[in-house]
């Protein structure tokens, strides 16, 4: 017996808000409407049969947030801004990890239609954009019914610490200007774009001799292996042209690596430590390669 996959049902209704306070006003009056601006990922569970929403808020007429501007030593950037626009020279200049993340997001079509607040709101465990907003400490700035506003660390929102309420959107996202190192790496399963199976974004901050390491794909949401971002700044001589040793760069690798995909658990307490699955561990050492060479590249 074949079966097929339900047939995608269209949505019975689809708004088309001019601003970011019309589609607050419409998500807070159709709490079933789900809101959509490339819909890379929406679409494509839409026509898989794996949601079938009541209703689709788009928000491809909405200017404000399909660009950015300064704001108090930060950028501002709109939900609205897709991987192909962060991609260019002039905002790679800006945030380089965040232009290289969106480089790596897929072939054209997926970089032209897919966005900086769909990223987030979908929030799939291999997002590109993931992991460079949570090394470089990003909020999201969102928008509720009445003109309320309210910022959250991009890591709590992807880590489940806070969610979006009811009519809420989110606007834009705040990332500081460290006018410093940045690099962004990623490992696919295949040749050419494709889904990562493990990517690391790191970004120096000289101004308080710190390092910030976030790896994406290899679980849930990005890790921060704090510890060893903290280790790996005191071993770098932040004075003399940001010099490392050569075995520190390799030994924090290998500190990320573990911090992120840990040995397993014994089952009773002074039990052997079960050996970890050899996928499991070639990821661990796919982590500590992205790791190792982000941070030398940084140092460079």
């Amino acid at each position: 017996m074949t079966t097929h996959a339900p047939a995608a049902q269209p949505p019975q209704t689809v708004l088309l808000p001019d601003s970011i306070d019309e589609a607050v006003a419409a998500l807070a009056a159709m709490p079933a409407a789900v809101p959509v601006a490339g819909g890379t990922d929406l679409m494509a569970a839409v026509n898989a049969g794996e949601l079938r929403p009541f209703a689709l808020v788009g928000l491809g007429r909405i200017n404000e947030i399909r660009g950015w501007h300064y704001q108090d030593g930060h950028a501002l950037l709109g939900a609205g801004l897709t991987h192909a626009r962060m991609g260019r020279p002039d905002f790679a200049a800006l945030i380089p990890c965040l232009a290289a993340a969106a480089r790596a997001a897929g072939p054209p079509q997926i970089r032209n239609a897919g966005t900086l607040g769909g990223n987030i709101g979908t929030a799939a465990r291999t997002g590109d954009a993931l992991p460079a907003l949570a090394a470089l400490e990003a909020t999201v700035v969102i928008a509720g019914p009445e003109g309320a506003v309210r910022e959250v660390p991009v890591s709590h929102l992807l880590g489940g610490v806070e969610r979006l309420r009811s009519g809420e959107l989110i606007g834009f996202v705040r990332v500081p200007l460290l006018h410093a190192p940045q690099v962004f790496l990623k490992a696919t399963g295949r040749t050419g774009p494709g889904r990562a199976i493990a990517s690391v974004a790191l970004v120096l901050d000289p101004a308080r001799r710190g390092v910030r390491c976030a790896v994406g794909a290899v679980g849930p949401a990005p890790m921060r292996p704090l510890e060893a971002e903290d280790w790996v700044a005191s071993l770098i001589d932040w004075d003399n042209g940001r010099r490392i040793d050569p075995e520190a760069l390799r030994a924090f690798g290998e500190y990320v690596a573990v911090a992120c995909i840990p040995d397993p658990a014994p089952a009773q307490e002074g039990a052997e430590v079960p050996a970890l699955p050899p996928t499991a561990l070639q990821l661990r050492r796919t982590v500590a390669v992205l790791a190792r060479r982000a941070l030398g590249r940084a140092l460079t």
